[in-house]
């Protein structure tokens, strides 16, 4: 408990330098630093504290992991060319369907969440309903992607009595950090700019990330 405890501080200061970056635009360049360094710490922390795990959930995490980092480092040259979102966009694909994959080993077969299912739903009709006519070329790849993240969200609640309740909702909240995440990044790049975007994406999205790390580890 004691170094997750300095983990999580050291992590929280991994992400302000990251966020101080991402905010002043003479610090920007040092992004390719900051912004790469927080799930890279995450891979090393996971590599350290999950050895209780078993073989494939462990896998399929750190491949997940590894999809994310490099997501990340390809959003970091989006203003290059589009291709650069298109390729970032499968990489995190990739991540939650690994995630998915890892959260379905833990599932609930008795669970039935048709509120959650509901919710989802509707949450993501309306997220759509507000982008379509600013996709273009993106439609497909961002209904796909949509679809993933909410089933990413649906399992990772299906882990909900199979374990630890501080395992569950870590995973969880986790889920759905993601999930506003990507919403805010979508509606700031496909419908209209918003203020203090990079600081609200980046810190929903680290806390996503460090969230389901953390339950994964408590996972018994």
């Amino acid at each position: 408990m004691t170094s997750n405890k300095g983990f999580i501080a050291f992590f929280c200061l991994l992400l302000a330098l990251e966020l101080i970056c991402s905010h002043f635009a003479s610090l920007q360049p040092y992004r390719i630093i900051t912004k790469p360094l927080l799930v890279l710490s995450l891979i090393i922390f996971f590599l350290l504290r999950a050895k209780h795990l078993d073989g494939i959930s462990k896998s399929l995490t750190l491949l997940a992991l590894i999809c994310s980092l490099t997501g990340d480092i390809l959003l970091l040259f989006v203003e290059h060319t589009s291709s650069f979102f298109l390729a970032g966009l499968v990489a995190f694909l990739l991540a939650h369907i690994l995630y998915i994959s890892t959260f379905l080993k833990r599932r609930n077969p008795y669970k039935k969440p048709y509120l959650l299912y509901a919710l989802l739903a509707s949450y993501a009709i309306l997220i759509f309903l507000l982008l379509k006519n600013h996709l273009g070329d993106f439609m497909v790849p961002v209904a796909i992607y949509m679809g993933v993240i909410l089933v990413m969200a649906v399992t990772s609640f299906l882990r909900i009595k199979q374990v630890s309740a501080s395992s569950f909702l870590l995973v969880f909240l986790g889920a759905i950090f993601f999930l506003i995440s990507d919403s805010i990044l979508a509606i700031n790049k496909f419908y209209t700019p918003l203020a203090m975007s990079h600081l609200s994406i980046m810190f929903t999205y680290a806390t996503a990330q460090l969230f389901i790390v953390l339950g994964l580890i408590k996972q018994r």
